[in-house]
């Protein structure tokens, strides 16, 4: 027994021993200074092929707790994937339970004996699955690989028609769907051979809450049909039977009531002008009226793409697109409809010059997210009254009124005045307008203020450095608010969403999922109950289930990351730097390659997004983005904040590059990189990249000319980089516009803006420019106006065209995303191979792989 405890001494011993050997070990590799350490040389493309975007998709499953909340009771199901496949589970809250909707195994031997196709409990392909209204069945569809025969009518020419007694038949084949119902009290699968899919709502209906009105546009006016024309339709749309009610006549070309059409040829905009269209309107909830917001865009400038893909010729696009500075913008109307006399009122909402206007919609409730077609509601409980915005050009005033919609008279209720732009919040109604809810950054953070009905301020509800940034669900009998904020919880980062709720009676403010992670919720309708998914960017994420005081009902679900750690995945750094002005703090993240060398020089790329509307940090567990196989590579990526990005923080901090929409960010980014490269001497501060997209592509390029001895490689894709060409609304509004008033009273606007051309002349590093030829959003001149003065600087950089693309690459993403490493590989490692070689590669093993 002795010998049995020297022996474990010694083993103790020699463990302390090692543990402390290999310390030291770290250490000494620690204090290696940067310049003694071997810079990476070669790309590890095997690494990043093992962790690119397409397969990390594969090794990741569902992440977080959809709940689909039922109508006639608290419960909820939800599907949830696993490394073992897909499961149904069925959640009473009140009980606490959670069980399976069904046995998958035994579901997967039914769903064979009827169907004749083999089925497997991990891989049941159940579609579309919905309660019934009574809330104890389920139905679903499967396809099978049976071929049955569709019968669809050939096109002909007019005068090839008439020559044909009847038209010909041409045969095509498609999948049989099989539909069933599945009793969830007996376990009885019943197949509904006689059931017949309801027809697919078509885009250009727009129905009223009481099914009995369908409103739409043809030649850019206003038509309806009740429902039983509505019927008649959906069977046949060109029945000649179907009888139509013409709302309108004075529809035209840029000033019409359908909806824009967007993302179309002039030719198939010219095709299709004589069907239904949609509308955007919003009903009362009595189904009597509607709104809508009309803009005439009849002296807005044009612009064009040209899809070069289109077969058998190119087509132009052509649209309306008001650009910064502008003289002519969309004006916009509100207009009011009667739908049982046909009358018609605009509402008297003219205040600002070329003002924007909202109308304050109903909240969707939890329950209605399953239904086919939920209509846009208005925000009063009754028919006569509307709610609505109105915002300045500028955007320094917000007026919140009501109309009267049998006069369309105006009353203003809560008026907001900013020396900089104002963000708002929807507003919320208690007891139908007797009360309401407002959000308001006035004094500089995100708040909610009561107000009585007739604009008086009753009290601020929250108060405090910490921003509120969206109302889960009012309790109107008890009086309670549950609303999310962040930057509330000390020693966290400021950025992670938690729920609260607070008394409208005033009072302390409650925290009901604490917990050091980034929350996302969902209630059910009465505000009961609420699912809690939460994780960290390094953190398995988890799902609980709670009611409205905090307390944890069922532990629900946790991620199956099983696959992605045995691939050798591991999680990125989150780290705290300061912005340039030493006081503020920035929040980011770092990806290393994961056969990080300590001893080893690693260059360093930014990925960036430099707000306003947004910061691209991660706060949650995520593999969508392509940080984490750029990284493999041999490199440290990292993703930061910067002064004048995210909303969720206070309002100096999100409006901080107003004025100065170009360079704002830049000094952050840079502050950043070298506090990281002082702290971990495996950065090379003299190997600096950076990349981003849209917002992010305008700011590579912003970088490497504002700091050309810095950042030494950029790719930016589909930037705005002349922000006077962008949309007027996004440029105006973050970047500040000047109202100006003359003697006469009358009022222009004055813009004016940096652009990245301004600075071609000085670009030292490697760049390379993208963008998608069909860009509608952030036109391909922004780019092209780049190149062209780099070209006059006579600077060398690099250009891509993604063909047929618009302001995403969709189906050439991948493409796209082993290009970006190539070129980040080939100037910052001095070592690339043909990636394109890899995809083609990868395919052809799938295609082996499913033969």
């Amino acid at each position: 027994m002795m010998a049995l405890m020297t022996s474990r001494k010694n083993m103790k011993a020699k463990l302390i021993w090692l543990l402390v050997i290999c310390w030291l070990l770290i250490s000494f590799v620690a204090l290696v200074p940067a310049e003694e350490r071997t810079p990476v040389r070669k790309a590890n493309y095997k690494l990043a092929e093992r962790f690119s975007p397409a397969k990390m998709k594969k090794m990741v499953f569902s992440t977080s707790v959809s709940p689909h909340w039922l109508k006639r009771s608290t419960r909820f199901w939800y599907e949830y994937e696993t490394s073992q496949g897909k499961k149904y589970y069925l959640v009473d809250p009140l009980r606490g339970v959670k069980r399976l909707l069904f046995d998958p195994v035994k579901m997967a031997a039914e769903l064979t004996r009827i169907i004749k196709d083999p089925f497997e409990a991990k891989h049941l392909p159940i579609k579309n699955l919905k309660f019934t209204e009574d809330e104890t069945k389920i139905r679903f569809e499967v396809t099978s690989s049976i071929e049955e025969e569709e019968k669809v009518e050939e096109k002909v020419g007019e005068k090839e028609e008439k020559k044909k007694a009847a038209v010909p038949e041409k045969k095509k084949k498609k999948k049989k769907i099989f539909y069933f119902e599945y009793d969830l009290r007996t376990g009885k699968l019943t197949h509904l051979k006689d059931y017949k899919k309801p027809p697919k709502r078509p885009k250009w209906a727009s129905i009223s809450p009481d099914k009995k009105w369908v409103v739409f546009a043809r030649h850019h006016n206003l038509f309806m049909m009740d429902w039983e024309n509505y019927q008649k339709c959906l069977k046949d749309p060109k029945d000649k039977t179907i009888k139509e009610i013409q709302l309108t006549t004075d529809g035209v070309e840029g000033y019409s009531y359908a909806r824009t059409q967007r993302g179309i040829s002039d030719q198939e905009r010219e095709k299709n002008k004589d069907k239904r269209q949609a509308v955007s309107i919003i009903w009362s909830r009595d189904s009597r009226k509607f709104a809508m917001i009309r803009s005439d865009e009849r002296q807005v400038k044009k612009l064009w793409v040209i899809n070069s893909l289109a077969k058998p010729r190119p087509t132009l696009e052509t649209y309306s697109y008001a650009m910064p500075g502008e003289e002519h913008l969309p004006q916009r109307e509100i207009l009011i409809f009667d739908i049982y006399d046909r009358s018609r009122v605009k509402v008297k909402a003219e205040r600002f010059k070329d003002q924007y206007l909202s109308i304050q919609r109903a909240r969707r409730l939890a329950s209605s997210r399953d239904d086919d077609y939920v209509p846009s509601l208005w925000l009063s409980e009754t028919s006569d009254k509307l709610y609505f915005t109105r915002t300045s050009r500028d955007l320094h005033r917000v007026d919140v009124c009501v109309a009267d919609t049998s006069t369309g008279e105006v009353k203003v209720l809560i008026e907001e005045r900013m020396n900089t732009y104002i963000d708002t919040q929807p507003l919320v109604l208690i007891g139908n307008g007797r009360e309401m809810i407002w959000w308001s950054e006035r004094d500089g953070w995100g708040h909610y203020y009561l107000y009585d009905g007739q604009g008086r301020l009753k009290r601020q509800l929250t108060s405090g450095p910490y921003s509120c940034r969206g109302i889960e669900g009012v309790d109107e009998k008890n009086r309670v608010l549950y609303f999310t904020a962040c930057g509330r919880e000390k020693d966290e980062d400021p950025y992670y969403l938690h729920l609260y709720r607070v008394s409208l009676d005033g009072g302390p403010v409650k925290l009901l999922n604490p917990g050091n992670y980034n929350h996302y919720v969902s209630f059910d309708d009465k505000n009961l109950f609420f699912v809690d998914n939460f994780s960290r960017v390094n953190t398995v994420p988890e799902s609980v289930l709670r009611d409205n005081q905090g307390r944890v009902i069922l532990k629900l679900e946790k991620a199956d990351l099983s696959l992605l750690f045995a691939a050798g995945y591991k999680f990125p750094e989150p780290f705290k730097v300061k912005a340039a002005d030493g006081i503020t703090d920035l929040y980011g993240v770092m990806y290393k390659p994961f056969d990080f060398d300590e001893s080893k020089l690693y260059p360093i790329i930014a990925y960036v997004y430099p707000g306003p509307q947004t910061e691209s940090v991660p706060k949650s567990f995520s593999v969508r983005r392509g940080n984490t196989a750029l990284a493999q590579f041999g490199f440290i990526v990292i993703c930061v904040g910067n002064r004048g990005g995210s909303p969720m923080r206070s309002k100096w901090y999100h409006t901080y590059g107003y004025g100065n929409l170009r360079d704002y960010g830049l000094a952050d980014k840079k502050a950043a990189i070298e506090q990281l490269a002082a702290r971990y001497p495996f950065i090379d501060i003299d190997r600096v990249g950076i990349y981003g997209h849209s917002g992010g592509g305008f700011m590579t390029a912003a970088a490497l000319l504002n700091y050309p001895d810095f950042f030494k490689v950029g790719v930016a894709s589909s930037g705005n980089h002349e922000n006077n060409i962008y949309n007027n609304w996004w440029s105006e509004k973050h970047h500040g516009i000047k109202e100006i008033q003359d003697e006469e009273g009358k009022v222009r606007f004055e813009y004016k803006i940096d652009k990245n051309s301004e600075l071609a002349k000085n670009l030292k590093g490697h760049l390379l420019l993208v963008t998608g030829d069909m860009d509608n959003n952030v036109h391909p001149a922004n780019t092209l106006r780049l190149a062209y003065a780099l070209i006059k600087a006579h600077k060398r950089f690099d250009m891509f065209i993604m063909p047929g693309q618009r302001h995403g690459y969709g189906e050439l993403n991948e493409y796209w995303f082993w290009i970006r490493a190539d070129y980040f590989c080939r100037h910052l490692i001095g070592d690339w191979e043909d990636s394109v070689d890899i995809i083609q590669l990868r395919k052809e093993k799938e295609m082996d792989e499913q033969k």
